[in-house]
């Protein structure tokens, strides 16, 4: 019984080892999956991130590609303020390096947190300077945000990237999930006291680039040109559309005022956002007459030599329909209605096609349905009232008041009308450049659609020709070249301005539609201003229009068609 003290702690120690063992046995046998699991998430490190999204060109003439939008790495700074153990210091420090003021910098660092943005977008000395400081618990963040290197150039038509990554807007938008690249896991692996060991990336994709068929220069011009009338005309917005006639192609698409997309969230007023081209609709007075005209001719219901006597006023039921400047023109040809504008001779076409005819052709012209383009959002407007049948309506609506369409319906009709008669659908996007360098063509969704004849697209083209050798359109003559052409200066309804009341206000839309070389067209372009300080469009959208027809003129070297 001597050794019974030995005998106990031998007992014990083998219990215990075998406690021990049977708790191994647990942790490494029975529950290793779970407890090799908690290692590798204390161990590894994993982290969705968006694929890099693809870039935005737009083009020249030559060939030349200029980035519209991309994606830039910047640094951020920020504290992680439960860290921080001399605030005093520490705040000092961060005020002078980041240019806060000591309060602001005492507010940031003084609240329970482990992460507080100090500055967004650091400069490359801010981020040396307070690199180099060491401060405790105060770091820089790099960061891949989206870029717009010609900031206001084309802001509209591109766009922006919001704060959760997915385009806004423009080509941004409409194209996301192009641009957008596949989202990817970063997984890092770390060792003792925290350092990494080794990084990698799980899937992912980057996005494709997208180029547009906007010419750089041509749009540069256009936007050059409305800022510069803006400061002189006063409008309160303005719209340029460049198109070319034959296939769709949007060359330039400009508006104004315009926005920096790097600073989109400083904007107030979100309707700078929206591209007023195909997101709002207008009435646009005598620039429609040319679409009535080509109907009626097209129907050989009249001809450019027939005449009408006009006398000044016509009275529809209650209702009486003026000239301009209550002007009486007497007898005057068909062409001369649209040379000088005249609201009564508009209205005689229009009851000579029929009013049948006459919805048929604006739904063959496109002015009841979206153009398809391709940009989300597109507005237009089934034009109900109209459709309702009333005299009245149709009378106004042959003069383009009482009628509404957006200005790339307008530039669209346009081009049927000088293009042979095809109506085509406008688009801005050219390819797509996939990132293993494979590209895409785009091509627009819909087949072109005949809407007049050639016969009666080279009558109305001679018209407008017209209108700028003799009429209001004298203005948009260049030297050299044939030009068409027509004006609108258009009243803007009340109900336009929010006001609930019948009638038309004394503000106005002024609007020019051309064309050049007139008998093998380039381009169509289209100016509208709203309400400038002008008479009318003659003194206003004209000389805008003639300025950049000349420009690209040049441009694209295009040899004059007559004498000078």
């Amino acid at each position: 019984m001597k050794n019974w003290r030995i005998n106990l702690i031998l007992v014990a120690l083998i219990l215990f080892g075998a406690v021990i063992a049977g708790r191994l046995f647990f942790l490494q046998v029975v529950r290793r999956d779970f407890y090799r699991a908690m290692a590798q998430g204390q161990q590894n490190i994993f982290q969705e991130v968006s694929g890099s999204r693809g870039d935005i060109f737009l083009q020249d003439q030559s060939g030349n590609l200029y980035t519209l939008a991309t994606n830039k790495n910047i640094t951020n700074g920020y504290a992680s303020p439960l860290e921080i153990e001399k605030k005093e210091e520490t705040v000092k420090e961060i005020s002078k390096i980041l240019g806060l003021s000591e309060k602001e910098a005492l507010e940031k660092i003084s609240k329970e947190s482990f992460y507080e943005v100090l500055k967004q977008r650091l400069t490359e000395s801010e981020a040396q300077t307070l690199k180099g400081a060491k401060l405790r618990g105060i770091y820089l963040q790099d960061r891949l945000v989206r870029y717009y290197p010609q900031e206001k150039l084309a802001s509209q038509l591109t766009g922006f990237v919001g704060a959760e990554e997915v385009g806004q807007y423009g080509v941004e938008s409409s194209y996301d999930d192009v641009l957008r690249g596949k989202r990817s896991w970063v997984r890092g692996e770390t060792g003792l006291e925290g350092l990494l060991l080794s990084l990698a990336r799980i899937g992912g994709q980057s996005g494709s680039d997208l180029v547009l068929t906007v010419d750089y220069n041509i749009q540069f011009f256009a936007e050059k040109l409305l800022n510069a009338s803006a400061e002189k005309l006063e409008f309160k917005d303005g719209v340029i559309i460049v198109m070319d006639p034959r296939t769709g192609k949007i060359l330039a698409l400009a508006g104004y005022p315009n926005f920096d997309p790097n600073n989109y969230s400083s904007e107030k007023d979100l309707d700078i956002f929206q591209n007023s081209a195909v997101q709002k609709i207008f009435e646009p007075g005598s620039v429609f007459k040319p679409f009535t005209m080509a109907a009626a001719l097209e129907e050989k219901k009249v001809t450019p030599d027939m005449t009408y006597i006009d006398e000044g006023i016509l009275q529809i039921g209650g209702y009486r329909i003026y000239n301009y400047d209550g002007r009486v023109w007497g007898e005057q040809k068909m062409a001369s209605v649209l040379e000088h504008s005249i609201n009564t001779g508009a209205v005689f076409a229009e009851r000579q096609l029929g009013h049948k005819n006459f919805l048929n052709y604006a739904g063959k012209f496109g002015f009841f349905e979206p153009t398809g383009i391709d940009l989300d959002g597109e507005a237009y407007s089934e034009n109900k009232t109209l459709k309702n049948g009333r005299e009245i309506n149709f009378a106004t609506a042959s003069f383009g008041q009482g009628i509404e369409i957006t200005p790339m319906q307008l530039a669209r009709g346009f081009s049927a009308l000088v293009n042979g008669g095809m109506l085509v659908q406008p688009y801005v996007a050219e390819k797509i450049v996939a990132a293993d360098g494979k590209t895409r063509e785009i091509q627009p969704s819909e087949s072109e659609k005949r809407v007049i004849s050639q016969e009666a697209s080279s009558k109305i083209t001679a018209m407008l020709v017209s209108v700028v050798e003799q009429g209001y359109g004298k203005a948009a003559r260049i030297s050299g070249y044939s030009v068409g052409g027509k004006t609108g200066t258009a009243q803007v309804p009340w109900s336009a301005l929010g006001i609930s009341k019948a009638g038309y206000s004394d503000e106005t839309i002024q609007s020019f539609a051309g064309f050049a070389p007139a008998f093998n067209p380039r381009f169509v372009i289209l100016v509208k201003l709203n309400n400038p300080k002008a008479k009318t469009a003659e003194y206003s959208a004209v000389p805008i229009f003639r300025d950049l027809a000349k420009y690209i003129l040049d441009y694209l070297q295009v040899p004059p068609d007559r004498e000078q």
